[in-house]
């Protein structure tokens, strides 16, 4: 019997970001590309979908780069994380495992995460003040794990 691929659905689709600049506070626009129309002339610009596990990941990063707090305006206090409170600290191994604490926090709150597998925070090589964080975390409903990053957090401004 042939294996089935695993159902992704459940992880849901959004609008594929990708970060315009990390100065203070990140600021990230929505990614678009070109395509080529029906009639194979005209090119048309359409915004970039992410479904699945990738837009998981996309979600797990938007989550834990947004303060908590930023959208409790909006019915949502729960949301994101307490990493930003770590920016402008000594970047040191309580600093590191504090971040830590924060990103296992922030995704308890994130529904479509069964558990974090891996999580790893360590120093940027050659930078004083970043770190590179990487994890691994199981859906909810699916048996593969998912990478996320690895990514750079500036902790010492």
């Amino acid at each position: 019997m042939p294996i089935q691929p695993e159902k992704t659905e459940h992880l849901l689709r959004d609008l594929a970001i990708f970060a315009q600049h990390r100065e203070l506070r990140p600021v990230y626009r929505l990614r678009e590309e070109q395509r080529v129309a029906a009639n194979g002339r005209q090119v048309q610009w359409d915004f970039v979908a992410r479904a699945g596990k990738e837009n998981l990941a996309q979600a797990i990063l938007a989550r834990l780069l947004t303060p908590r707090g930023e959208l409790a305006a909006l019915g949502h206090p729960e949301y994101g994380s307490r990493v930003h409170e770590l920016i402008g600290r000594e970047n040191n191994s309580a600093q590191r495992n504090l971040l830590k604490l924060y990103i296992l926090e922030a995704l308890q709150n994130e529904p479509r995460i069964e558990r974090v597998a891996e999580l790893d925070v360590i120093p940027s090589p050659g930078t004083r003040g970043t770190v590179d964080v990487s994890l691994r975390v199981k859906p909810v409903g699916v048996t593969a794990l998912v990478q996320i990053g690895p990514f750079r957090l500036e902790l010492e401004v």
